[in-house]
């Protein structure tokens, strides 16, 4: 046999090592090292993998890199090739339970993964999702459509468009609620786009993801899957909606709306948070249990607003201290008509870029404020700084989360696009609670390590 299929990936000077002791890919075999000792099954390398490791697949369901200069005896103890194809079996039909189309944009929910080149692919069918997580049966009567395949920070405007005209069109075709399969990075800027774009659902619009892909002991792809279709098939919120986990103790998800959730960790699986308000709900297999009672309710009967439409020439604005007003001026001179600025404080810039903000306002660019701290209110009557960029034409928004009111700005340029009046009524006006009158009192916790109330807090918990 040649290296190519007994050790598929591997590189020298790793491949003379596995050779030496007679362990192949698919070995189960003991490994005593210079770090201690590991037992597990070889698996094959990526193709851009590097040459210095042997990867080993733990019996805890995780994998370990064993550098080769580290290896000092390999015992082979059996031989196992892993088969990581997805179970498929056909979805089972129940004329009593709701429809439900879960539509594909490339996140992955249900997975394999491909040795050869470490690429995880994803369960998208029904029978490969009912394969992987059969308890979807019990929820409903699930069907699936992938509209594209793309990493989700390349999700944008266009995206947005197409998916916000087929939810439109699944509301026409009868389905009780709509699933949305989204990679997490950019889930908060998708579900902000579809809240504006369709108006009025009907039926539950709700986006989940997973932040550990299927293969992995602590992924969280099937729970979430089963709590978000859950809600699209027996939930009264007829929203748009991120079901994902809850607490790191695997116990609920919470449903966040769409215009108040944005990620916060790059790799919690409860990375999503509400902010400036509470979630709407928990659910715990299954079963929802609502924190909120202000919400659109289904009903079947209702008719959406679909409007797909997205000016793409919008921009969110992050300022820095010492950003010069040519940042602003470039913006300006490239055809930009919005700008949505993430402000320090109560909402601040510096004054180098007062003249830039003159000239926005008299070339009747629409220039809005937002926060960069996220919780908290626009405030720009309390200092002089904040009164002089009011004089200079920008707009405060409350407690909008900039993403929000870039997404918000976008989608109002593009639906009243000679109506800069109208525009700028809309984006003053609250949306599904994209703004605010106050901040619930428990919502803004952050336990910060260390301090002694924190410290005697969880005391009381582990003891």
């Amino acid at each position: 046999m040649s290296d190519e299929q007994d050790y598929p990936g591997y590189r020298e000077p790793t491949l003379s090592v596995l050779k030496r002791f007679g362990a192949t890919v698919w070995s189960e075999i003991r490994a005593r090292t210079t770090r201690g000792e590991f037992e597990g099954l070889v698996l094959p390398r990526s193709e851009t993998a590097d040459e210095h490791h042997v990867s080993l697949k733990l019996a805890s369901g995780y994998n370990v890199g064993l550098r080769h200069d580290t290896i000092e005896d390999v015992v082979k103890l059996g031989f196992r090739r892993a088969e990581y194809a997805v179970p498929e079996e056909e979805f089972p039909y129940d004329p009593a339970k709701p429809r439900v189309i879960l539509l594909g944009t490339g996140g992955t929910i249900a997975s394999r993964l491909d040795y050869r080149t470490g690429a995880v692919i994803p369960a998208f069918s029904p029978g490969e999702l009912y394969g992987s997580v059969p308890e979807l049966a019990d929820v409903c009567n699930l069907e699936t459509e992938k509209l594209f395949g793309v990493f989700s920070e390349n999700i944008g405007a266009e995206h947005w468009r197409i998916l916000a005209e087929r939810c439109g069109r699944a509301i026409e075709e009868g389905y009780q609620g709509i699933v949305i399969g989204h990679g997490t990075d950019t889930m908060h800027h998708t579900a902000a786009a579809l809240t504006y774009m369709v108006r009025d659902t009907p039926i539950p619009i709700v986006l989940v993801g997973s932040q550990r892909s299927s293969d992995r002991p602590s992924s969280d792809a099937a729970q979430n899957l089963i709590n978000a279709t859950s809600v699209a098939a027996h939930g009264d919120v007829a929203e748009v909606l991120v079901c994902m986990f809850g607490p790191t103790s695997e116990r609920y998800n919470l449903l966040h709306r769409g215009t108040r959730v944005r990620k916060m960790h790059s790799s919690f699986r409860s990375t999503f948070r509400t902010l400036g308000d509470v979630p709407l709900a928990m659910v715990e297999k299954g079963k929802i249990e609502l924190i909120q009672r202000d919400f659109l309710k289904r009903d079947p009967e209702r008719r959406p607003d679909v409007h797909a439409c997205f000016e793409d020439r919008t921009t969110l604005l992050y300022y820095y201290p010492n950003m010069n007003a040519d940042v602003i001026h470039g913006l300006l001179d490239h055809g930009y008509r919005g700008i949505v600025l993430a402000g320090t404080g109560l909402g601040h810039v510096n004054s180098a870029a007062f003249p830039a903000l003159e000239r926005a306002r008299d070339e009747g660019v629409q220039v809005y404020m937002t926060l960069q701290t996220l919780w908290g209110f626009v405030q720009m009557y309390v200092y002089e700084t904040g009164r002089e960029i009011l004089e200079r034409g920008v707009v405060p928004l409350g407690n909008m989360l900039p993403e929000v009111a870039y997404v918000k700005l976008g989608w109002a340029l593009a639906r009243w696009p000679d109506d800069p009046e109208q525009v700028r009524a809309f984006m003053t006006t609250p949306v599904h609670h994209d703004m605010t009158p106050r901040e619930p009192v428990e919502g803004y916790l952050v336990f910060q390590g260390g301090v002694p109330e924190v410290q005697e807090f969880l005391r009381t918990i582990w003891m």
